[in-house]
């Protein structure tokens, strides 16, 4: 990424652990972006690689990472370096984003996060031997999910029902969630109610209470993602069935589903589902900025 060094400077240094809370501090004095704003910089960034340009909107996500980083505290990893990861990930995300296609920035830039984030987990886990099936790595990020859905939290062996249920959902071997279980158990989790510091001077809780967007803020993510379903769903018309169920499942739903399994239901290679939904995907991102241009949700170029 041109100009990387000068984008990562503007990020606040953490410090590890102990700058935590002067860190989560200064990312709060950064502003939020209209979506003109956000535009504009986007343009400046790809037409120009204006440097100052990236920086803002680097800066003005990254509290967007924090309270994505708290989501995996319970991996048992230093807070501080899910954040540092997270942050590599926004910027990647910045790097290739294009406001052309209708969506803000932090819809596209969170999955970057979490792949980044996730990627740190994974190397960082040396006792799970965690393999490269896209089955195995859903087993280990789902787990502590579902087990919290079947109130089967407590420390220990699961009973055999819930490993039975936990297997199905997440199409793996019933001895692969007990032995994922086992290994995830050592780890260890972050209360809530540890204080920052050792003399005991506030918790953890305090932060992810301040990490909730503001009212105002609310109401305008609850119009935008209004506006962007109407959007996808009047898109969605100029695919064909085939290519509506493809995308649905590979992306537009919380557990997607492999090419393998997709090209056992229709019969084809796996290579083939994919460029199905390369395609639709396309075809959908041009029809939704078409619509966008129609009903005046995007700004005008300057």
């Amino acid at each position: 990424m041109a100009n990387l060094p000068a984008v990562k400077t503007s990020i606040p240094a953490l410090g590890g652990e102990a700058g935590l809370n002067r860190y989560l501090s200064e990312i709060r004095k950064f502003p939020l972006l209209a979506p003109e704003q956000e535009y504009m910089l986007a343009k400046r960034w790809e037409e120009h690689q204006d440097p100052e340009a990236a920086a803002k909107l680097v800066t003005s996500h990254l509290r967007l990472v924090a309270k994505i980083a708290m989501g995996y505290r319970g991996y048992g990893l230093p807070v501080a370096e899910l954040i540092s990861e997270g942050n590599i990930g926004l910027i990647q995300g910045v790097k290739k984003f294009d406001a052309e296609k209708g969506f803000r920035l932090a819809t596209y830039a969170m999955w970057w996060i979490r792949a980044s984030i996730q990627e740190y987990i994974l190397r960082s886990w040396s006792l799970v031997k965690i393999g490269t099936t896209a089955a195995q790595k859903k087993l280990f990020f789902n787990l502590r999910r579902l087990k919290g859905k079947l109130n089967a939290m407590e420390d220990g062996d699961l009973r055999g029902a819930d490993v039975e249920k936990i297997a199905t959902t997440l199409g793996v071997t019933e001895d692969e969630v007990i032995s994922m279980n086992r290994r995830m158990s050592m780890g260890g989790d972050t209360s809530l109610n540890a204080p920052l510091r050792e003399e005991g001077e506030g918790e953890w809780q305090d932060w992810l209470a301040d990490t909730g967007p503001l009212q105002d803020e609310m109401v305008a993510d609850e119009q935008e993602r209004d506006q962007r379903h109407a959007l996808l769903t009047s898109a969605m018309d100029a695919l064909n069935e085939r290519e509506k169920h493809i995308l649905t499942q590979r992306r537009l739903i919380d557990e997607p589903l492999t090419l393998e399994e997709l090209s056992q239901s229709y019969g084809i290679s796996r290579e083939r589902v994919r460029q199905i939904e390369v395609r639709a995907f396309e075809k959908l991102t041009k029809a939704m900025h078409s619509l966008a241009n129609e009903r005046h949700l995007l700004p005008e170029p300057a």
